[in-house]
C-alpha cells in the first residue's frame, strides 16, 4: 500500500524547530520528499546569527529514517532567496507539488509603543514570506499546467493565528500579518484553482519557541504509567492536519480557514452580513445613520466586536 505523499515533494518553511519541524517530519513520514527551510536565527524575534543547523539536523534526521530530504537556509522574507527555495526543491526532486509556510517571528507590543521596525520585521517575515514563496510555487505550477494543458497536483497550506481571529491586543503586528495571510490565501485559492492548486490557511495553538511564554502557565501531562502522555499542545496534533490538506484526500478543500490543537479541528465559516440598511433618500446623511445604525448597536453586548474570541474557548471534547 502506498503512502498518501510518496512520489510528491514539499517545502516546509521554518522548518528546523516547533510546528514547523513537526510538519516536516510528518510530510516526509507521509512518503514526501522534503526541502527543510530554516534561516537558524536563535531569537524568536528575528535576533542572533542566522544557522544552518536547525535545518540540516531535522533534513539529517528525516534521510536517517529511510526519507529524502534536503536543508534550504536561506531567509524566505527576501524575494530572491525564496526564488531560490523554490528552485532546488525542483533540482533536486523534479518538480514542487506541496508548500507549507511556516516561518515567523514575534515582536510584541501594544499599539501605542510599537516601534516602526517592530511593525515592519513582523511584516516582513510573515506576510512577504508567505507571498514570496507563493508567487514562486504559483509560478512553477502555472507554467507545468500550461505545458501540460492540463491541471496539476498543487497544496498549499498557509499559517495565520487564532491572534487575527480574536484580536490579540498586545500583538498588533502580528494580528495584521496573519489577517493578511488569510486574505493572501483566499485570493490564491482562487487564482490557481483552474492549474488543479489549492490553497488552505490554518490557526494553530502550540507550545513551541514563539509561545513559551504564552503557555507557561500551561503544564505538560505527566506520564500515567502506561507511557508518556502527549502534551495537548505538541505541535504533533497539528502536523497531521497539514499532511491531509497536502494530500490527495483533499482536493476538494480549498480557501478553507481551520483552527487546530490538541486533538481538534474547527472549521470556522466565513463571515456573513449581519444587518443590512438602506437609505430613503438619494445618499445617506448623518441623521438617517444616527437613526438607523445607533439603536442596532445599543443592543449589542458590551465589548463585542468582530473579532471571534469565541475561538480561544474551543477544546478537544
Amino acid at each position: 500500500m502506498s503512502l498518501p505523499l510518496e512520489g510528491r515533494s514539499a517545502i516546509i518553511t521554518g522548518a528546523g524547530r516547533g510546528l514547523g519541524r513537526a510538519e516536516a517530519l510528518e510530510l516526509a513520514r507521509l512518503g514526501a520528499a522534503v526541502v527543510v527551510n530554516d534561516f537558524g536565527q536563535p531569537g524568536r524575534d528575528g535576533s542572533g546569527a542566522a544557522s544552518a543547523t536547525p535545518a540540516e539536523e531535522v533534513a539529517a534526521g528525516i534521510r536517517a529514517a529511510g526519507g529524502r530530504a534536503v536543508a534550504h537556509t536561506g531567509d524566505v522574507a527576501d524575494h530572491q532567496q525564496a526564488r531560490e527555495l523554490v528552485e532546488l526543491a525542483v533540482a533536486e526532486f523534479g518538480q514542487l507539488d506541496i508548500l507549507v509556510n511556516n516561518a515567523g517571528i514575534l515582536r510584541d507590543r501594544m499599539v501605542f509603543s510599537m516601534s516602526e521596525d517592530e511593525w515592519d520585521s513582523v511584516i516582513r517575515v510573515h506576510l512577504k514570506g508567505h507571498f514570496n514563496t507563493t508567487h514562486f510555487a504559483a509560478a512553477h505550477w502555472r507554467a507545468r499546467s500550461k505545458a501540460a494543458d492540463a491541471p496539476v497536483y498543487g497544496r498549499i497550506v498557509n499559517t495565520s493565528s487564532e491572534a487575527f481571529l480574536a484580536g490579540s491586543a498586545g500583538q498588533p503586528n502580528y494580528a495584521a500579518a496573519k489577517g493578511g495571510i488569510v486574505g493572501l490565501t483566499t485570493s490564491t485559492a482562487l487564482a490557481l484553482a483552474k492549474y488543479g492548486v489549492t490553497a488552505n490557511v490554518i490557526c494553530p495553538r502550540a507550545r513551541t519557541r514563539m509561545t513559551a511564554d504564552v503557555f507557561a502557565g500551561f503544564q505538560e501531562p505527566a506520564g500515567d504509567g502506561s507511557g508518556d502522555r502527549l502534551d495537548p499542545l505538541a505541535p504533533e496534533h497539528v502536523a497531521p492536519l497539514v499532511g491531509y490538506l497536502a494530500s490527495p484526500a483533499a482536493a476538494h478543500v480549498n480557501g478553507q480557514l481551520l483552527v487546530v490543537h490538541g486533538g481538534m479541528v474547527a472549521v470556522v465559516e466565513r463571515p456573513r452580513v449581519a444587518a443590512k440598511f438602506d437609505t430613503k433618500q438619494d445618499a445617506f446623511t448623518y441623521d438617517e445613520l444616527d437613526a438607523l445604525l445607533t439603536p442596532h448597536y445599543a443592543d449589542r453586548p458590551a465589548g463585542e466586536t468582530f473579532a471571534a474570541a469565541e475561538v480561544l474557548g474551543l477544546k478537544h471534547e
